[in-house]
């Protein structure tokens, strides 16, 4: 991880935060998609080109929509005759596993630095991934979710209010996640941030971090 990647000194960091989907759990949006679509007979290709990240998606995250009304939203944009229990029971299957080889990662980096977790989540998936993953989940401090809080990433207020709960400034935090947009969002608050394209990427970030932690320790 080099200062191009992560958008400062990596030795500076007191603190990491890390999104779930992507970059700790895996996730399948077309897992979601196939079960609706089942439910439904319905082609579940038909819902996935229909399927948006629209004002409903982010007012649900944001806790500003219940699941009643964003399923009510999903019932006119996918034009689906779902019951909510039946687009619960597909809106679960969005997690697939926790991703190989992060845990270990994780776990060896919490002994040197607090862990704390950011996702842009819903109520919905919270009682999936809280409960299927607690054990995984248990090497972060606290989870910080976006329907919580009333904000949600890329808002660099959102990020500025993780850091305040967690009670540290923005610049002390090393921030991985697998979407650009909420990188960017994240080094605007003032944190460095790397973007995740692959497992390795937190590894290898992870590695170089310890390696430089236990450079500053090394006597002269």
């Amino acid at each position: 991880m080099d200062d191009a990647d992560s958008g400062g000194d990596a030795g500076s960091a007191r603190a990491l935060l890390f999104d779930l989907g992507g970059v700790v759990l895996e996730i399948d949006f077309d897992r979601v998609f196939l079960s609706w679509g089942a439910r439904a007979s319905c082609d579940p290709q038909v819902i996935r080109r229909r399927f948006k990240f629209d004002k409903a998606y982010e007012q649900h995250e944001r806790g500003e929509l219940d699941a009643a009304g964003y399923f009510a939203s999903l019932r006119r944009s996918l034009r689906l005759d779902l019951s909510d229990e039946d687009f619960i029971a597909g809106w679960g299957d969005l997690y697939v596993r926790p991703l190989p080889g992060v845990g270990a990662a994780l776990a060896a980096a919490s002994e040197r630095l607090p862990l704390y977790a950011f996702t842009n989540s819903n109520p919905t998936h919270q009682d999936v991934w809280a409960t299927r993953y607690a054990l995984e989940l248990s090497v972060f401090r606290s989870i910080f979710v976006s329907s919580e809080l009333g904000l949600r990433k890329p808002d660099p207020y959102a990020f500025r209010e993780v850091a305040q709960r967690a009670g540290f400034p923005t610049s002390a935090f090393i921030f991985f996640d697998d979407t650009l947009e909420n990188v960017m969002g994240a080094r605007t608050a003032g944190m460095q941030a790397v973007h995740v394209q692959s497992t390795d990427d937190v590894r290898i970030a992870l590695h170089e971090l310890t390696c430089s932690s236990n450079s500053e320790k090394a006597p002269l």
